[in-house]
């Protein structure tokens, strides 16, 4: 190490004191600076003594662990994977962690320090192992990133549902989640650095192996390194440190994505920063930086009386969004994302096949329609007999009775809701997949479902929740204001398919953390509300509520089909369409407002409901083909009856409690993207 690299890491080490000083200062007591002077010298008191042993020593501790922790664990997975996007976060170990850490909570079982790490690192290296291995090791970053997020997404689904489900066993989790230094004692957070301590020293035994292998496996493997046994080694210590973490303090988001790539930027001051015996301690210097500023800063942040409780996790994901964000700006245009084999599995099917098709699924449609009318509180009315297909006739007829009149009143807009919703999912999911030449791609993995979410989340803390109109409002705004920072970001000179998804998802993670902000800053007594919004919830909608969605399917659908053959060329390349004398970005630009739109009005009548906008245009082109003239009305029956069903299931499973539409269709989409990772992993 050169004098100028070591001097470099002292003056970082400096900054983490002082950063750490000014850290112990703070808190709920009047105990400051000079208070803990004087208990330096002998001369504080009891009180003091016990404020800074028993809070402000461990929540710092706390934040030396998890900073050291996640990112080591980082660099060593952005050496392995050979790429600069990988992180904790991306490849869904933190959202495995955390659901299998709320697995526990929910059924409350309570564990010491190293089996709770233990579970963690079992759901994290289950996340890491989906990703990296059934995605064939995400070659690409932008691969990466959109597995990694999309099964995180999944992941965070679950452990959403968990609780909803199990609140009084879970009620601390939500900030918990979000990656909260705050500690009940000092024992937790001392175990944890003994726990880091000793696997970092472990991972800095493969420094000089860590340098061969990026060279490249040839290379590598010419020089005498067991290439697969590293980066498995390698994998696992990296998945511990991030368990550990987890198990500390809850997911810190993109602490591992921001610090190594802050470390590699800084080789005009540290030269032998290409060097993992540099990388990994100077990765894990700027991760405690981040981690303890962080925590510094939303403790200065005024907030009302929870201040003292906004969790550091939301600032780090805040800045590292914002890193993810700039990074994706880098990527030049022409970049093309694989297409997966089924996608392209069919060139085509026959026009009677396709209209059999459309037809046995409008019969399908029609039979959930009269599922959900007929299925409610366990299938019973209002604890009496079950309602019966004759009484739907009266219904319609105007001649039912005042008990199955009310109850039809209820059910119809919910299934109105469902329906349409599913539909306009499931068409803004066509023309996302199409744009973005990925079929793993969403409106949810724009930005949009997110953007969505902070503008009704705003509403709700802000404006209360009787104004159901007004929070409609607030998504469609929130959607709009998300999509159009997608856009101009995304913009260098043109619109690049994988830009455009690297920003989505780095906005979308942003929009994560300003809901949990809102909610925890703002309106903690409404998180369980918020969460049933979303999670997709179709409870109390009115056939009001349902118009606005309805005028929006209907609009876009002759737009989407005026622009079929447009799709079709552009989910070949981005010089095709060119040839043929389509204005691409204006194209471009109409079909993803339109999305938007779809999306932002499916958020505003039930909520956020995700992977009915992947799935649905994947199974369909699995079964008809590539041509949008077919799989835009085959996506739009498919997400229409898997919404409907969706709902339906979660009024009856553990009736007269409910469990939201979105997260019925996150444990359908969850299998069947693991098993279209699974077919695109080539």
């Amino acid at each position: 190490m050169t004098l100028r690299s070591f001097t470099s890491l002292a003056g970082l080490v400096l900054v983490a004191l002082a950063a750490g000083a000014v850290h112990v200062t703070q808190g709920t007591s009047a105990i400051g600076f000079h208070d803990l002077l004087d208990l330096a010298v002998g001369r504080g008191d009891q009180l003091t003594r016990d404020v800074l042993m028993g809070s402000r020593l461990p929540r710092l501790l706390a934040g030396l662990v998890v900073g050291l922790a996640v990112g080591v664990s980082g660099a060593l997975l952005q050496s392995v994977t050979r790429n600069p996007l990988a992180s904790p976060d991306t490849l869904a170990i933190n959202g495995g962690a955390w659901f299998a850490a709320t697995v526990v909570a929910a059924f409350g079982i309570s564990l010491p320090l190293f089996l709770q790490g233990g579970i963690a690192f079992v759901g994290g290296l289950v996340g890491a192992g989906l990703v990296l291995t059934l995605s064939g090791g995400a070659s690409g970053p932008a691969r990466l990133v959109l597995a990694g997020s999309a099964l995180a997404l999944a992941l965070g689904s679950m452990t959403g549902m968990l609780l909803l489900l199990f609140e009084e066993q879970t009620q601390s989790l939500f900030a918990w989640g979000n990656g909260n230094l705050v500690q009940i004692s000092i024992d937790a957070p001392a175990q944890g650095a003994v726990a880091v301590t000793a696997v970092v020293l472990v991972a800095m035994l493969l420094c000089r192996r860590l340098d061969l292998l990026a060279l490249g496996d040839d290379a590598a493997s010419s020089l005498g390194v067991n290439v697969r046994l590293i980066q498995l080694v390698a994998v696992l210590l990296a998945v511990l440190l991030a368990s550990l973490a987890v198990t500390v303090a809850g997911p810190m988001g993109f602490i591992g994505l921001c610090a190594p790539v802050l470390a590699r930027l800084s080789g005009r001051w540290v030269k032998d920063v290409h060097r993992h015996r540099v990388l990994l301690p100077l990765s894990g210097l700027i991760g405690i930086v981040l981690v303890v500023v962080a925590d510094v800063l939303m403790r200065l942040v005024p907030t009302g009386a929870f201040g003292p409780g906004v969790p550091t996790g939301v600032a780090t994901t805040m800045f590292g969004a914002m890193v993810l964000i700039g990074i994706a700006r880098g990527f030049r245009q022409g970049g093309t994302v694989p297409e997966a084999p089924s996608a392209r599995s069919r060139t085509g099917s026959p026009f009677r096949f396709t209209a059999l098709l459309v037809a046995g699924l409008s019969v399908l449609l029609v039979g959930a329609t009269l599922l959900g009318l007929l299925a409610g509180r366990g299938w019973t009315l209002m604890g009496e007999d079950r309602l019966l297909l004759g009484d739907v006739v009266n219904w319609l007829s105007g001649n039912a009775g005042p008990l199955v009149h009310y109850t039809l009143e209820e059910r119809v807009p919910r299934l109105l809701a469902a329906t349409f919703a599913g539909a306009a999912l499931a068409l803004a999911g066509c023309a996302t997949q199409a744009v973005c030449r990925n079929p793993l791609a969403e409106p949810g993995l724009l930005g949009v479902t997110a953007g969505a979410g902070v503008g009704a989340i705003t509403c709700i803390a802000f404006a209360g929740v009787t104004a159901l109109w007004l929070i409609n409002i607030s998504a469609v705004v929130g959607a709009a204001v998300a999509f159009g920072i997608v856009y101009a970001v995304s913009w260098r000179g043109g619109l690049d398919s994988i830009r455009l998804v690297l920003v989505g998802v780095g906005v979308a993670a942003l929009g994560q953390a300003l809901i949990a902000f809102i909610l925890i800053s703002f309106s903690p007594y409404d998180t369980q509300l918020a969460l049933t919004w979303l999670n997709g919830s179709t409870y109390g909608r009115t056939y009001e509520q349902v118009v606005p969605l309805v005028i929006v399917v209907l609009v876009a659908v002759p737009i989407l089909f005026r622009h079929r053959n447009d799709l079709d060329v552009m989910a070949l390349d981005d010089d095709t369409p060119r040839v043929l004398g389509l204005s691409l970005e204006r194209t471009r630009l109409t079909l993803l407002v339109t999305a938007v739109v779809l999306t932002a009005a499916s958020a505003s009548a039930i909520g956020l409901v995700v992977f009915t906008g992947l799935v649905a245009p994947h199974a369909a082109r699995a079964v008809v083909g590539s041509r949008h003239v077919r799989v835009l009305p085959v996506a739009m029956l498919l997400g229409a009856i898997l919404v409907s069903l969706a709902d339906t299931f979660g009024r009856n499973v553990i009736a007269p409690d409910q469990v939201p539409a979105g997260m019925v269709t996150a444990l359908i989409g969850t299998p069947y993207f693991v098993w279209l990772l699974w077919r695109s992993r080539a």
